[in-house]
């Protein structure tokens, strides 16, 4: 995995555009931050270059047209997800699983089908699967 750098919560909002739109246009990722969030175009155009000068997205000029930017993803959801779930569990249990799940699990109560997934989790020793779906499917 690249190094995945530390970006805002409005970042990420821009970032959510681009992993769902690489090679996006500036145009388009304002006039969705400027529905989904009320942003004004500069407050969008800001955040891009920051998350470009932080190398969390990239930027290259349109084939089709001298001007035209085009917006990407430096990193996958997916990377970030992995990266930020590491950063927590470091900073917050040491980088150790248990007693975050501990934790979590003194809150919130966990259905039949909950305790099933994980179950089938913990024997596949965290393999991803479909959630519902058994071991042995």
């Amino acid at each position: 995995m690249n190094h995945i750098p530390s970006i805002t919560d409005a970042e990420l909002e821009i970032m959510r555009v681009l992993w769902l739109n690489p090679d996006c246009p500036s145009s388009e990722i304002v006039e969705q931050m400027s529905v989904r969030m009320g942003w004004n175009p500069n407050t969008t155009r800001t955040l891009l270059s920051r998350l470009v000068q932080k190398e969390a997205a990239g930027a290259r000029l349109d084939n089709h047209s001298k001007r035209k930017q085009l917006f990407y993803p430096q990193f996958s959801e997916l990377e970030y997800q992995r990266s930020e779930t590491m950063s927590f569990m470091k900073k917050l249990y040491g980088g150790a699983i248990k007693p975050m799940l501990a934790n979590f699990l003194e809150d919130k109560k966990l259905n039949a089908q909950e305790i099933e997934d994980l179950k089938a989790l913990f024997d596949n020793n965290g393999g991803i699967r479909e959630p519902g779906k058994r071991a042995s499917e």
